[in-house]
């Protein structure tokens, strides 16, 4: 069955509408839900795993009335665009923990398709405030983009200063506006990096007496430029436990984004996207209800959904590595060849077999020689398992030889190995007899590092393993154990 999307009803709804398509890709961002009464739930409901991001968005065109006083307007704006929707998402919350049926339809004939268990769902409110950054810009000569000042901690109360929200620390709601909301989900284009900053941030709000910041952006300036190396991940603050608030001053962003880390980063982004692409068909194809296989890819685990949990510079070594190993794939007069491929993922447990495919003389693409692919895929998947052991998932992308063809399809396998018998494994030999996967003696382990923020002069390193050494792979074990074995 196919799915159409409701791509918003007003011009800002469309624009959250792409927005999040792009971040949390089209499968798991849905415009316009409607709850069981007909009314509609949120302007945007994007669900991935156990969490929920419930997005309310608001233009005010007040501020347009000249002739009013900036105190009365930012009054009647602020609890028309702000408060009034910080009160309906504890609403949609209430309703999401509720269990009842979310509709994709007026006619409530089409349910959410995303299933989700409300014991264990975290659940994110954003409101999206627009129609105040012009009279911001105009109200003082020190506001740098027209952003709204934000602060959070206890019994604040309404702001009467202008263009300032007071919130709640207690139970925080995020407030984005015209100008930082392109930002933010541009910058943390991923389900991955856009929850981890929430996160971060619910956690600051948590932890501090108060956190103020002139815009959205200069906080997230300050999050990119944080870093614990132990946790390995960024954060708000600062490492002295004594400190009890945060204020960032404007201008951070501006600042951080003329940076060369920045620049570096964005310049090695570009090709992650390759990998965005390949998940977005995929996406589409399921939509469309053109989806062929088995795979359920809205209900339960998929290749698809493992994908989709990558973060940004992990997509970037993604694609990079396809990439590399298409311009790599043999020219050879040979009417069949494979390559395969074997790519890491931030989960030490998991792990990418890429396989790509010529074959000069096929006569039926679809009805033998794509389950052929399949099958030969399958095999590749429990091949990588079998050589390294501790593996408890392999995602598997099968593609036609780009070189060679100028039509193409992909295939994903999803192989859940955690509990792999003996069995199993001994089929899994036995079926990769004719392929040999794996099979060579000679095969070396390379290992790479790779950071978020590139520095000038990084270079990925390459070095054979030496069988004593810990295995590159993360699994603990000495290379001549492991992947050495």
């Amino acid at each position: 069955m196919s799915i159409t999307k409701c791509e918003g009803v007003t011009s800002t709804e469309r624009l959250l509408s792409e927005l999040c398509d792009n971040t949390f890709l089209k499968l798991w961002s849905f415009p316009n839900p409607i709850k069981d009464d007909g009314k509609e739930l949120c302007d945007l409901l994007a669900v991935f795993e156990n969490h929920a991001f419930i997005f309310f968005d608001r233009e005010s065109k007040r501020f347009d009335n000249s002739d009013k006083d900036v105190f009365v307007n930012w009054t009647r704006w602020s609890k028309e665009v702000i408060a009034k929707q910080v009160k309906t998402s504890f609403g949609a919350e209430r309703y999401l923990q509720s269990g009842r049926d979310i509709f994709l339809d007026e006619k409530l004939k089409v349910l959410f398709p995303l299933k989700f268990s409300r014991e264990s769902l975290k659940i994110h409110r954003i409101v999206v405030a627009h129609g105040a950054k012009e009279a911001c810009e105009q109200f003082s000569e020190a506001n740098v983009s027209g952003s709204l000042a934000i602060s959070y901690g206890k019994n604040l109360g309404a702001s009467p200063f202008p263009f300032m929200v007071h919130l709640d620390s207690d139970n925080p709601v995020h407030i984005l506006d015209s100008h930082n909301l392109k930002i933010v989900l541009s910058e943390l284009d991923t389900f991955c990096d856009f929850t981890a900053y929430i996160e971060a941030k619910e956690k600051a709000i948590c932890k501090l007496d108060f956190l103020s910041y002139c815009g959205e952006e200069d906080l997230l300036a300050h999050y990119f430029i944080n870093f614990d190396s132990k946790r390995n991940e960024h954060f708000i603050g600062v490492i002295n436990e004594q400190v009890n608030g945060l204020l960032v001053a404007e201008g951070e962003w501006e600042e951080f984004r003329k940076s060369g880390p920045y620049a570096r980063k964005k310049a090695s982004d570009k090709a992650s996207y390759f990998w965005d692409e390949l998940i977005q068909r995929t996406c589409q194809h399921a939509l469309d209800g053109e989806l062929m296989g088995n795979g359920d890819v809205m209900d339960g685990p998929s290749a698809i959904h493992e994908m989709a949990k990558e973060p940004r510079f992990i997509r970037r070594e993604l694609a990079k590595h396809m990439i590399q190993a298409i311009q790599r794939f043999p020219e050879n007069d040979e009417p069949i060849v494979r390559k395969l491929s074997g790519m890491p993922s931030i989960d030490r447990s998991k792990f990418y077999a890429f396989l790509q495919l010529k074959h000069l003389n096929i006569q039926d693409y679809d009805n033998d020689y794509r389950p052929k692919r399949q099958q030969m895929l399958d095999i590749a998947c429990g091949a990588i398992k079998n050589k390294t052991p501790h593996l408890e998932k392999v995602v598997g992308i099968a593609i036609d030889a780009p070189k060679f063809t100028n039509r193409n399809s992909e295939d994903f396998i999803l192989l859940p190995c955690k509990d792999w018998p003996k069995e199993i494994q001994q089929q899994y030999e036995k079926d990769n007899e004719l392929f040999g996967f794996l099979k060579q003696e000679s095969l070396q382990i390379q290992e790479k590092k790779f950071t978020e923020f590139p520095v000038p002069d990084s270079k990925i390193k390459k070095r054979k393993v030496g069988r004593n050494e810990k295995c590159p792979c993360g699994s603990g074990l000495k290379y001549k154990k492991c992947c050495g074995n």
